[in-house]
């Protein structure tokens, strides 16, 4: 085989005044098709035939072209391969040839074929070729790629000998016998899927090679044709692998899928085959998908796509399977009892006109998968007849009483979570709850939800299913302490299944949701005190993380008024589960170790609320004197004595045996011995023994700009401030904590050389510290919104409190905290949060004076931060 060089410009010496015109009326011609064909798809014309439009247009070029070069009787045969060769170009697909002759051929017409590849790329046509002879291509299609490229082989300029050469060369009797080709086929796809986390569901979807793509469609047919000799998916129905209503949503869903990318080549001007939000809202307005008040165009499009990928995956389960029935036969069935069986270890309903419209029978059939953990999933005609009832399903609310308690009895069963899970993806739990299957494929257009709705949901039923097994999972410190006291597990289910299926529908979609949960598990027999149980959770169930991460929860009045607001210990067990689940469920990255305490702290110190009765809250000074003895203890444990002790204690701020965990304060109060009256102490640990998030503890005496210093210091070591905590101690000294986590390749969350960065930039003069320049991330460009800007006064009017809503980017923080500094304010506490591309963090200031902002001060502080945020505005510039 001969692989030629080409390029966008022909040889000089070579080149001729015909050729030059030649590529000029053809490149002209090739942009008058591409025009029309745009229009016409802005019409909304059918894309199958605009991509066969453009392919017969680039035909003709390449005939043209090919009669221009290659004399006849070169003993040389073209052929468009690949995606080309099935009749198809998208508008910015790559065009693939195939030179077909021997090798002497080869070489005699070298220097025409060079000149005919060099005349297409100046002609505007993106070729890819390979020239083979017959022997060549037996051996190059050992690479089953290479194979699957040339069985769709289409003549363009090739004599009937040619094509039967090619035909035997890639015989299925002389390699890749039919079988070995759909293994080879099948592990490809499945690892295909597994660079994309097995799920379609992704942010920024790939449309030709993600799960339930379009590449998914082109496997099947190229697997038919091997294995069947036939050319198009269609013609399976006649040989029974493929029911008609398979066939017609196949191709369905292939015009969806086919018309986005042919609108994603569009827009990106490229060969694009990821939905990234550089093209989402562009191509959506192309499409005419228009906003209105409960969806975005671009949350449409995209819920088209996400429901569209579903049902190519779900129908391709199906054609897989009976591929594998067709090599390997039916085994014999092994019966399990409810008129079901195994076949092969998948779940086959012996009746083979099951299941007779039956909703029963679809129940029995979950409860029996459910019962037996090694069934490999659903037999692909048992799956076909749950699919050709889908449409028959009832609502809940239109079944008869015993019918709704079979389907509580599949969430008080084993494995409720894999079984809600299984309706959802087989389309049952849609149609048993019609709300389901409005959210599904739901995306919402932020970077905080990373998953459609529907596919959030399923998380965190998985979450809680976690907190059901035995084995304890060191994410969630005390959840599988928690989740055995719940009364009814199965409430949890209910409230993690309904907590978000009323979003996209305008409202609160917790009230929303609420009132859909009450309705169903009043209608499910569920007891008034269950129903008004779960109806709570899915109304609150944002309140425990929004306390956690908005509020102060070393605040006793921040506890009270949370304990008050849940009112049983029964309550907080339920609602503290569920807002695991939910954080953890909506970004991989969401949950950590800081998250894990958080939460755990606010659940422990609302149950201790509880517990004493929320009529008579404990005094501050008897909170503080309690944990003084609990620090006190465990010090005498490592050996300290009380003289020490006091001696620590007399130098820490009163307020921090109210803010800290007593673990907290043996390790400041330990740390402080290292240090002399007026020295600085940096110390980092390591927040648990698995995570990277740290705790570092600052004391030094107080400067002007300290906070602003060691917040820069931490950006420019990589690391991304989650919370911080700023105490005044004794003598004018600061106790500053703050919990970190790397968010920056250089940093390695070495705990001794982050403590050595702290100390240097602190023993220097920090008023010459600038933040560092970073470089905006790609997916935050597309997020941007006006920064807001709120300020209040503190409950006890010695402090302001600056609340900041801003899109979020690298070195924000730093930049806000340099802004502080040179407004001349000192920090006095700080919460630091992120939700996805929102920054919502807010600080407590006093002026240098120790006293709250006048007017003129905020408005200052207002138009420095707008300056600062402006969207624009280049990261690390000068304020």
């Amino acid at each position: 085989m001969s692989q030629l060089p080409t390029g966008p410009s022909l040889d000089a010496s070579a080149e001729t005044a015909g050729d030059v015109q030649w590529a000029a009326d053809a490149r002209q011609s090739l942009v008058h098709t591409d025009a029309r064909l745009c229009k016409r798809f802005e019409q909304a014309d059918n894309v199958e035939r605009l991509l066969a439009l453009r392919a017969r247009a680039v035909d003709q070029l390449i005939r043209e072209a090919w009669l221009r070069c290659v004399p006849a009787g070169a003993g040389l045969a073209l052929f468009a391969v690949g995606g080309y060769g099935r009749g198809e170009l998208f508008p910015r697909s790559d065009i693939d040839l195939l030179v077909l002759g021997e090798t002497a051929a080869q070489h005699s017409h070298e220097a025409d074929l060079a000149r005919l590849f060099a005349l297409l790329w100046d002609a505007g046509l993106p070729v890819s070729h390979a020239v083979r002879s017959a022997a060549q291509c037996v051996q190059a299609a050992a690479d089953q790629t290479v194979l699957t490229a040339l069985i769709e082989a289409r003549p363009l300029c090739a004599e009937s000998a040619a094509q039967q050469a090619l035909a035997r060369a890639i015989s299925p009797s002389l390699i890749w016998p039919a079988r070995e080709f759909f293994l080879a086929k099948r592990e490809e796809l499945l690892l295909r899927h597994r660079r994309f986390g097995d799920t379609a569901d992704n942010l920024e979807p790939d449309l030709k090679d993600g799960p339930g793509g379009l590449r998914d469609l082109n496997t099947l047919g190229w697997m038919a044709l091997r294995t069947f000799g036939v050319s198009n998916i269609d013609a399976l129905v006649g040989l029974g692998h493929l029911g008609l209503d398979e066939a017609a949503a196949l191709k369905r869903e292939r015009l969806v899928l086919a018309r986005l990318r042919f609108g994603l080549h569009l827009v990106a001007q490229r060969p694009e085959e990821r939905l990234r939000f550089d093209y989402q809202k562009t191509l959506a307005e192309r499409m005419g998908y228009a906003d209105d008040a409960e969806s975005l165009g671009v949350e449409k499009m995209m819920q088209g796509f996400y429901r569209s990928a579903a049902v190519v995956r779900r129908i391709s389960d199906r054609l897989l399977q009976r591929f594998e029935e067709q090599f390997d036969g039916e085994a014999a069935p092994e019966p399990v009892g409810d008129g079901f069986s195994l076949r092969r270890g998948y779940l086959s309903a012996d009746d083979p006109l099951w299941p007779h419209g039956d909703i029963r029978s679809l129940f029995a059939l979950f409860a029996c998968w459910a019962r037996i953990p090694e069934v490999r999933g659903l037999h692909s005609m048992t799956a076909r007849g749950l699919a050709e009832m889908l449409d028959e399903i009832p609502p809940y609310t239109r079944v008869e009483a015993d019918v709704r308690e079979r389907f509580m009895a599949l969430l008080r069963g084993p494995r409720a979570v894999d079984t809600l899970a299984r309706m959802a993806r087989l389309g049952v739990l849609g149609q048993w709850i019609p709300a389901f299957a409005q959210v599904s494929g739901r995306m919402q257009f932020d970077l905080f939800h990373v998953y459609t709705v529907d596919q959030h949901t399923l998380m965190v039923l998985r979450n809680i299913g976690l907190f059901a097994s035995a084995r304890a999972d060191e994410r969630f410190s005390i959840a599988h302490e928690v989740w055995p006291r719940l009364r009814k597990p199965e409430l949890l289910l209910l409230a993690g299944l309904f907590h978000d299926i009323a979003k996209g529908r305008g409202g609160d979609h917790s009230e929303l949701g609420a009132a859909d949960a009450r309705q169903f598990c009043s209608e499910h027999g569920l007891s008034s005190s269950d129903t008004e149980l779960v109806a709570w959770l899915v109304e609150q169930h944002l309140r425990m993380s929004v306390t956690a991460q908005k509020q102060d929860i070393t605040d006793p009045d921040v506890i009270h008024r949370f304990a008050t607001l849940v009112g049983t210990r029964d309550r907080l067990d339920y609602l503290y589960l569920l807002t695991c689940a939910d954080i953890a469920g909506t970004s991989p990255k969401l949950w950590n170790a800081w998250k894990d305490r958080l939460l755990a702290d606010l659940y422990f110190a609302a149950r201790r609320a509880l517990l004493e009765g929320l009529e008579h809250p404990l005094p501050e000074a008897e909170r503080v004197q309690e944990a003084r003895d609990s620090v006190r203890q465990q010090m005498r444990l490592l050996g300290h004595p009380d003289t020490l002790i006091d001696r620590q204690f007399a130098a820490m701020p009163d307020e921090s045996f109210v803010r800290f965990r007593p673990e907290q304060l043996v390790w400041q109060a330990a740390s402080l011995i290292e240090i002399r009256k007026g020295g600085t102490l940096v110390k980092v640990r390591r927040i648990m023994p698995e995570s990277d998030a740290l705790e570092v503890f600052v004391h030094s005496p107080d400067r002007d700009g300290l906070f602003a210093a060691i917040v820069m210091t931490l950006d420019r070591a990589g690391y991304g401030i989650h919370r911080a905590r700023v105490l005044d101690g004794p003598d004018s000294t600061i106790f500053d904590t703050f919990e970190v986590i790397p968010v920056g390749s250089f940093a390695d969350g070495d705990t001794a050389r982050l403590e050595a960065v702290l100390r240097k930039a602190l023993a220097g003069n920090i008023q010459i510290l600038r933040p560092s320049r970073r470089v905006m991330p790609r997916q935050l460009r597309h997020f941007r919104f006006a920064p807001r800007i709120e300020f209040l006064e503190s409950r006890d009017h010695n402090r302001t409190v600056l609340n900041l809503v801003a899109p979020d980017r690298p070195g924000l923080l730093a930049d806000v905290a340099h802004v502080l500094r040179d407004q001349c304010l000192s920090v006095q506490d700080a919460r630091i949060a992120t939700f996805g591309e929102r920054a919502e963090d807010q600080f407590q200031l006093t002026d240098r004076h120790d006293q709250p902002l006048t007017e003129s001060s905020r408005q200052s502080l207002r138009d420095a931060l707008m300056a600062c945020l402006e969207p624009d505005r280049t990261p690390g510039d000068p304020h």
